[in-house]
């Protein structure tokens, strides 16, 4: 272990940590208390380091293996309110076409609760009231559209319940567990808030959002009477707002001139909202219902960071609360309501403990044309930040942003000797509707300048090499380091793309079929495909390959929906036949980015070389990689 004292400062990097405990699966992590109290759930991996669903009687250390997943892991799972069963769910290999599969806790039996053959399973929703019964999307028949089903969670029934028009992308259900409202994507780009009297009555349009808007339904009170929303409208923050059903008035209950709300809590059974936040640097919460303003204040005095109530029984006695910071693991509470004490459970990585790990200092600067932009700087233990290679990391979307916290990218990548910079350049979300629309029509160019004027920035803190800057990113981030390559060929060093598209043309043919209700929103964000295939061309870094004058690592899953191997493949083909340098790597058993910890530890042991190579970082040797599907190419 390195230390340093005051009189002696630290001028070199600490050891390598290991891409393993970077990379590799969490020790436990994303525990859920049982409704009744009783249960601890949690995902760990089992002896073959794949990750399982496990469970414990509260109190005792009875842990045991409930999953026997055989190759990608569990990541996703959820109580059901029987006392017996989970939901887990699991796709084929990085398909999305997610299965919903209930495990009984007493005998492990598994069933497949959506046992349809290339079908996608949307959970919608289970409730106390109704324990036997679950409400889940299916898109059957018509792959472009998810209905509402009810499933028995005794046998398995599954029995159609709510018709979707074909432009529905979410549903609420009301307190009778029954679907009330929903939100329609409108053939303008923005979308209709639909509420109906009764299962059997007709669609009404309660509210529109234009495409300059965003807004969604939160919950409905207790007595059905009122809907709670999050909406931009009348205002450039997404406020969160109660609409009475009965005289159509909105009331705001919570709002921020700039920052859009983040999360909302409402109670489990009384459905009253508790508390809200607004993600600024970090996240920040404002307390609604003061009933739980002391827990609040108790459970901000644990420990450093900020905290999340992950779940609690329907008691409303104990909750788990995770906390996050930037330079360690998520540590995981147990917190007694009735004494205000909190209990440690575990931490996802207890190995990242006793490691140096960097902070991540929220910064800002002004764009070119006077836009602030907001970010995270992270820069290496041990040395001054001066003239430092530098790796701009471009988050994906791009209609989300980046946070404050722990991200093993960006620790890996500091541990190497990298400053790092994470860009929520316009058109990321959480900053208000006038920073999101500042994005519209802007992919390769004034969001592309924004992460351009980073780059500068960073060199005029004297903190980065302007030699020695790469860009790397997934989805829409890889996009970005393709068009860094492309359209700013002289800025950057080298590019990691990561199942990025390179055409905007083929990347809005070959979207998901349940994304047909987005195409509208896609046109007006992105540019329409109809009307104008010439300027989505211009935006399209496959077609500007003679201009790349450095080097591009691609890796990219063989089963991705979202953005198609053939993206990765015909950029591969361009840049070859014009003899500029790229570098490949499929995954036969991946989609939309690298789920199994061999595939993930193969491809940033890759990258970690190839970056070394080109901007000069430290870099732990390759070694022997098993059980990866990665296929240079």
């Amino acid at each position: 272990m390195v230390t340093t004292t005051a009189s002696q400062p630290q001028t070199q990097l600490p050891p390598l940590i290991p891409r393993e405990i970077l990379f590799g699966n969490p020790e436990r992590a994303r525990p859920q208390l049982s409704p009744d109290g009783k249960y601890l759930a949690y995902i760990a991996p089992d002896e073959k380091n794949i990750l399982q669903v496990w469970v414990r009687t509260v109190g005792q250390q009875d842990d045991r293996q409930l999953t026997q997943d055989k190759k990608r892991g569990v990541r996703m799972y959820f109580w059901t309110f029987d006392g017996e069963q989970l939901i887990y769910l699991q796709d084929a290999d990085g398909d999305e076409n997610w299965h919903c599969y209930a495990v009984n806790i007493n005998t492990n039996i598994v069933r497949d609760l959506t046992p349809f053959q290339g079908i996608q399973a949307q959970p919608l929703a289970l409730d106390h009231n109704f324990p036997h019964e679950f409400l889940v999307g299916l898109n059957l028949p018509d792959l472009s559209k998810h209905d509402v089903y009810r499933i028995n969670l005794k046998n398995g029934a599954v029995e159609f319940d709510t018709e979707n028009p074909g432009n529905i992308v979410s549903w609420t259900v009301n307190t009778q567990f029954q679907v009330q409202a929903a939100i329609a994507a409108t053939a303008d780009g923005g979308y209709d808030l639909l509420y109906r009297e009764s299962q059997q009555g007709a669609w009404e349009n309660l509210r529109h959002w234009s495409s300059e808007d965003e807004g969604y339904a939160v919950s409905f009170s207790a007595d059905d009477k009122t809907l709670y929303i999050v909406g931009s409208h009348d205002a450039n923050a997404q406020r969160l707002l109660a609409l009475n059903l009965a005289t159509r008035q909105e009331t705001v209950i919570a709002e921020d001139p700039e920052y859009d709300v983040d999360s909302v809590i409402v109670h489990p059974t009384s459905h009253v909202l508790q508390a809200v936040s607004f993600y600024r640097d970090k996240q920040e919460w404002q307390i609604l219902d003061q009933s739980i303003a002391a827990d609040l204040a108790a459970i901000a005095q644990v420990r450093p960071g900020e905290y999340n109530i992950t779940s609690r029984d329907l008691a409303d006695k104990t909750w788990l609360v995770a906390y996050i910071t930037d330079n360690g693991p998520v540590y995981y509470y147990t917190y007694d309501r009735a004494t205000k004490s909190s209990v440690l459970l575990f931490s996802n990585q207890p190995k990242l403990e006793e490691l140096q790990l960097a902070t991540m200092q929220p910064i800002s600067y002004p764009a070119r044309d006077g836009l602030t932009i907001h970010g995270y700087l992270t820069t290496p233990v041990g040395i001054a930040a001066k003239n430092l290679p530098t790796i701009l990391l471009v988050h994906g979307g791009p209609w989300v942003r980046d946070t404050w916290g722990y991200d093993p990218e960006v620790q890996w990548l500091a541990n190497r000797g990298y400053a790092v910079l994470q860009v929520n350049f316009r058109g990321s979300t959480g900053y208000g509707k006038a920073f999101l629309n500042a994005g519209n029509r802007e992919w390769g160019a004034k969001m592309h300048d924004d992460l351009i004027d980073a780059v500068n920035w960073l060199v005029e803190q004297g903190i980065s090499d302007p030699q020695k800057v790469a860009i790397m990113g997934g989805s829409y981030g890889g996009y970005a380091a393709l068009a860094g390559l492309t359209f700013t060929p002289e800025v950057f060093a080298a590019g990691v793309d990561i199942v990025g598209p390179s055409n905007l043309i083929t990347l809005m043919q070959s979207i998901p079929p349940y994304w047909e209700p987005m195409k509208a929103m896609f046109a007006h964000r992105l540019g329409d495909l109809e009307t104008e295939p010439e300027f989505l061309k211009s935006r399209s870094p496959l077609f500007y390959c003679d201009r790349i004058q450095k080097p591009l690592l691609i890796g990219q899953g063989a089963n991705d929906p979202r953005v198609k191997q053939a993206e990765s493949e015909q950029i591969v083909a361009a840049m070859r036949q014009s003899n500029r340098p790229v570098e490949y790597l499929l995954y036969a058993d991946e989609g939309h980015g690298f789920a199994r910890p061999e595939n993930r530890l193969h491809f940033y042991a890759k990258a970690e070389e190839f970056l070394a190579k080109y901007l000069g970082g430290r870099f732990e040797p390759v070694g022997e990689l098993v059980g990866h599907s990665g296929v240079e190419k």
